[in-house]
């Protein structure tokens, strides 16, 4: 049931109108100040980072996509030499279907393609609380990869038919498995943001690493209305739910985490505006599979070429020579972002 699960989130995502209707990151009320006299040339700007001890030649993630199917395992290697030609970090699509069938390992052994970067695999958090901790590690180091992301996906297995209903022992688990892997653990959302009250209790199971996935971008309870048949026009309830990029970004940028801000990111711009916001590096997904299907491996390659290239030409509008310089330029807040920021700041 999963492999066919995850063959249907492919398709939908390349051909259907999956992304939220009604709200967006937020990122458009975050505001990058030009500097007219930035004194910097575009070739000495250096997008240099690290990410689960490896290099970066670039602050982006191709994050969790899809595996466990034939199709599934052919767009993995693809992605993956592409992330490795351009210097940057590569998420692997929920493991669940490996961790029911050790034999699909092939769809997600992608290490000979991406030698030198960083690569993470993947699972629910309610597969990982069902299982033993040892065999969770299993999933990363069957696959060499060097840390696990742990996903959080509750409103999308809520849409589902047959998906989960019970999110228990979730901190549990991940207790057990920082100490089990310290340091390789992320924890990751699907589109629906994390609050600072969910990292914080996440910092205090041991967890160090966090993608804020927040919504904007693919919203994950429509793939499942989309999958189920439902009417698209009608199905604006768990669909329109979660934290906005932007918010989530501020909301845990202060906590000390390695942060990972993903969510509806699509260009250069608001690579740089997470990056400005708070994150360490930034993830996109959908993008990259549409390309992926216009163009293959090399329609990829040119998508986020293009997309290190405004980054680039962003960080010297506002005169920043690399990314620790760029998460010093304080942005401005407008709009619905500052009246978000002011609602939640701590009483």
């Amino acid at each position: 049931m999963s492999n066919v699960r995850k063959a249907d989130h492919l398709r939908l995502c390349a051909e259907m109108e999956v992304e939220f209707r009604s709200k967006t990151t937020l990122l458009e009320d975050v505001e990058l100040v030009h500097d007219a006299v930035a004194e910097l040339s575009l070739d000495e700007i250096n997008t240099e980072a690290r990410f689960f001890g490896r290099r970066l030649r670039a602050p982006l993630m191709i994050t969790a996509i899809s595996g466990g199917t034939e199709e599934a395992g052919a767009l993995n290697r693809d992605l993956a030499a592409a992330a490795q030609e351009l210097g940057i970090a590569f998420g692997l699509g929920s493991q669940r279907p490996m961790l029911e069938n050790p034999a699909l390992v092939s769809s997600y052994a992608v290490r000979p393609y991406a030698p030198d970067i960083p690569i993470l695999g993947n699972i629910a958090l309610q597969q990982a609380a069902a299982c033993d901790p040892a065999k969770i590690e299993k999933l990363a180091s069957g696959v060499e990869a060097d840390g696990l992301a742990v996903h959080l996906n509750a409103a999308q297995e809520l849409s589902q038919a047959e998906g989960d209903r019970r999110f228990l022992d979730g901190l549990k688990t991940l207790k057990a498995l920082t100490k089990l892997m310290p340091g390789r653990i992320m924890v990751k959302e699907t589109g629906c943001g994390i609050s600072r009250e969910a990292a914080l209790r996440l910092k205090a199971a041991g967890v160090r690493v966090l993608d804020t996935a927040g919504a904007g971008g693919t919203s994950w309870p429509r793939v499942e209305n989309l999958r189920n048949g439902a009417d698209p026009a009608g199905t604006m309830g768990l669909d329109e739910w979660g934290i906005p990029t932007a918010a989530s970004i501020l909301e845990t940028a202060p906590l000390g985490f390695t942060l990972v801000g993903s969510g509806g990111v699509r260009t250069g711009l608001d690579a740089a505006k997470c990056l400005a916001l708070g994150a360490d590096i930034c993830g996109m997904a959908l993008p990259v599979l549409r390309a992926y299907k216009r163009g293959g491996r090399d329609g990829v390659l040119a998508f986020l070429e293009r997309v290190i290239a405004d980054l680039k030409a962003v960080m010297l509008l506002v005169g920043a020579k690399d990314i620790p310089a760029l998460k010093k330029r304080k942005p401005v807040i407008t709009g619905r972002l500052r009246e978000w920021t002011i609602s939640r700041r701590p009483r």
